[in-house]
């Protein structure tokens, strides 16, 4: 009989995907991770008092427990907090301060949860494959010899853009049980196995650290740099910001210029001058590009040519965009879109596909108007 790792995060979708892999015959075991502890983080910063709140891990460790002595799964805890900051978090500060947009969850896909969980796993306790309870699939196809990854079938929840960096071989030891059902599948089948979390609201906000005041929370990392607000039509200084790595391109609210009639949005950043632009003018002007260049590519399959067509969401829960892609390097392409596509963002992440497959995908490094790049951006 295979073993089988469930990654059990207190929340309603691991907990069914624990029930299916039972159901299919496998023996299973769940694993909670803790990677956040406020405590010791306060400690790598060097003591300093933060104005942070303790994650309620404990209560999800709690329903996850719950939940793995309702179905007779032995549950084990591990702590990854000290490569949570390494590999994840140092790198999501970093990203803000040069006034970037990043994904924590993709690195944390990458380098947590398929990473080092996965290692401890297969080592430490033995399994055959993991398990999570992402929206999302994977097949193994033959005439290629290689595993794809594919969208889950619930359009609404499907998750494969945040797995887009995984490798051929994390895919192949990889188990996703809710790919093929809908949340509301999901949750009926946990009420009607009385599970504890049956009707627990879905987590959001970063990964692992969970939902805050978002500017609040940067603050304790990133100090406060007052500058200049600046109308980029007319250079005029319309008012103060907190710091430019607060905003993002396209942005509408909590501009805090007094009042004005005009409806102003976020349309770029110098971060080396800490100036914040705005607009209130056409969006087409300020907002839309009609390509951009594209850093640290994974490649779950192998390439058939170096200029291909394909869709890419450059957002999660964005609509497939049509756009023809030319590789430069070995982790790096050049996207152009069919149409001009709105507030694609630096340090975001784009990624592929080809209909249900999910090629790949990696970080927007500059977005340009017909050849010519956005230097606001």
């Amino acid at each position: 009989m295979k073993k089988v790792i469930v990654g059990l995060s207190g929340g309603v979708d691991s907990s069914v995907a624990l029930y299916l892999l039972q159901q299919a015959g496998y023996e299973v075991e769940a694993l909670f991770m803790r990677n956040w502890d406020s405590n010791l983080n306060n400690d790598i910063l060097g003591n300093q008092q933060i104005n942070d709140i303790i994650c309620p891990q404990e209560v999800d460790y709690q329903d996850a427990k719950a939940v793995s002595e309702k179905l007779g799964a032995p549950i084990h805890r591990v702590d990854f907090i000290k490569e949570y900051w390494d590999y994840v978090f140092t790198h999501f500060i970093a990203e803000y301060k040069q006034g970037r947009t990043p994904n924590p969850d993709i690195l944390c896909n990458k380098y947590i949860k398929f990473d080092f969980f996965l290692k401890t796993a297969l080592e430490q306790y033995h399994g055959d494959y993991i398990a999570m309870g992402h929206y999302a699939r994977v097949r193994y196809n033959e005439e290629l010899q290689e595993y794809q990854l594919l969208r889950g079938v619930d359009t609404t929840k499907d998750q494969s853009y945040f797995l887009c960096q995984l490798s051929q071989a994390q895919l192949a030891k990889t188990l996703f049980p809710l790919g093929d059902l809908t949340k509301r599948e999901v949750r009926a089948m946990a009420e009607q196995l009385g599970l504890a979390t049956a009707t627990k609201k879905d987590s959001t906000g970063i990964c692992f650290i969970g939902e805050r005041d978002f500017k609040k929370f940067l603050e304790n990392y990133i100090p406060n740099q007052v500058g200049d607000i600046v109308d980029i039509e007319t250079n005029e200084v319309l008012g103060q910001h907190s710091g430019v790595m607060y905003y993002t391109i396209g942005q509408r609210r909590g501009l805090n210029l007094g009042g004005m009639a005009e409806a102003y949005f976020v349309v770029g950043k110098n971060v080396a001058k800490n100036i914040l632009y705005i607009a209130n003018s056409s969006e087409d002007q300020w907002l839309y590009s009609t390509s951009c260049l594209v850093n640290d590519t994974n490649w779950i399959n192998q390439l058939q040519t170096n200029n291909f067509t394909c869709t890419a969401k450059f957002r999660y829960r964005q609509k497939d965009i049509p756009v023809s892609v030319e590789i430069l390097s070995p982790t790096s392409c050049l996207v152009r879109f069919a149409e001009k596509v709105k507030a694609i963002t630096p340090g975001q992440s784009a990624v592929f596909y080809q209909d249900e497959v999910c090629l790949g995908g990696g970080v927007i490094d500059t977005a340009y108007l017909d050849d010519t790049k956005l230097w606001y951006l």
